[in-house]
């Protein structure tokens, strides 16, 4: 059953805690095994850098920023948390390679075989990947920001807004807006993108764009029958003009104006924080 959206600010909140209580409610306790990464290997790291070749090598936190790497061959090795900015890669196979939290900001990955690898939480700021192969990899909380060459099934809409999403839950809603922007520019009537983008334009104190934002959602989800996503950015874009109201009205009878305006910043910010919330829940 969907959420029930109530027609006032303590609604938005009210729905927030209903599904987050059920949410919390229905997590099945895990128990998570830490398993210690290996170090790097010194004596790999110096094969790799002579021959080119060094499959399943231990190159846990290696240090290869700007190395000359094409046509490297470096299938199922351990590159965890390894930087490689500006490293050429291109042709390489990492096909099973772990790459979580490695560094590949500005890398050059044209044409390299990432088939199966891991890169989960990896930057991948800048980098080139033109012609790479990321079948099957691995690529949750992956920072894609500024990537060129992105394949068509990787760069998505919903793969951009999804990278959004994944952004703004960090704080980064400038970045996130950069995401949001590329999904829109490939599928213009993505609602959830443009309620997204109100809510980091909001946060980042551009309330006219905001506004605009959550208008043009509402527009979309009206025409897409989706009667949640009409009640959320109807209540979102209301609410910023609501707070803004009772700003300006505490203002005049302030006689110095002290103080008022941590007040509308921080019922801004408690506003944006709950319609992200309910984004999250929201299929698209």
């Amino acid at each position: 059953m969907k959420p029930r959206i109530f027609g006032t600010l303590s609604g938005l909140a009210l729905v927030t805690a209903n599904v987050a209580a059920t949410v919390t409610a229905t997590i099945t306790a895990t128990t998570l095994l830490a398993i210690p990464a290996k170090a790097e290997n010194l004596e790999h790291t110096q094969q790799l850098l002579n021959t080119n070749e060094c499959a399943r090598c231990e190159l846990n936190k290696a240090g290869l920023v700007y190395a000359r790497l094409s046509g490297a061959n470096l299938s199922d090795a351990n590159l965890i948390q390894a930087n490689l900015s500006h490293a050429d890669l291109s042709g390489a196979n990492l096909s099973g390679a772990q790459l979580s939290g490695a560094a590949l900001y500005g890398v050059d990955l044209t044409g390299a075989n990432l088939s199966g690898a891991d890169l989960s939480g990896a930057d991948l700021r800048d980098a080139i990947l033109l012609n790479a192969n990321l079948e099957n990899a691995n690529l949750q909380d992956t920072t894609m920001l500024g990537a060129v060459g992105l394949p068509d099934n990787i760069a998505t809409a919903e793969s951009y807004y999804r990278w959004g999403m994944q952004e703004a839950g960090r704080g980064n809603f400038r970045d996130s807006i950069y995401y949001y922007n590329q999904a829109i520019g490939l599928k213009p009537d993505f609602a959830h993108a443009h309620m997204a983008r109100s809510i980091a334009r909001l946060r980042l104190a551009d309330r006219a764009g905001a506004i605009t934002d959550a208008q043009e959602a509402n527009r979309l989800y009206t025409a897409q029958n989706n009667e949640q996503g009409q009640q959320v950015s109807t209540q979102f874009a209301t609410g910023i003009q609501q707070s803004e109201e009772a700003y300006a009205e505490e203002q005049k009878r302030r006689v110095n104006g002290g103080g008022a305006g941590g007040n509308i910043l921080n019922v801004l910010g408690g506003l944006a924080g709950v319609a992200l919330q309910l984004l999250q829940y929201m299929a698209f």
